[in-house]
């Protein structure tokens, strides 16, 4: 299933490649278009909610939208 993550405490480039290579660590999730504040997945609710701690983990605060 399709989610739109809305990340906040990215401010560069660096961090869209950051956020990328942590989304691409997490089992069953696909990494879509991500870019400063957004990001798109395709993965199941455990992937999912795991996504937004790992990303919480690294300091970003995230929002799953619909």
């Amino acid at each position: 299933m399709k989610h739109d993550l809305s990340i906040q405490g990215m401010h560069c480039d660096g961090c869209v490649g950051r956020v990328k290579k942590l989304l691409g660590k997490v089992p069953g999730l696909t990494v879509g278009e991500v870019t400063i504040g957004h990001a798109s997945i395709d993965a199941d609710a455990d992937a999912q909610a795991q996504a937004c701690e790992v990303l919480a983990k690294a300091g970003y605060t995230v929002e799953a939208q619909r």
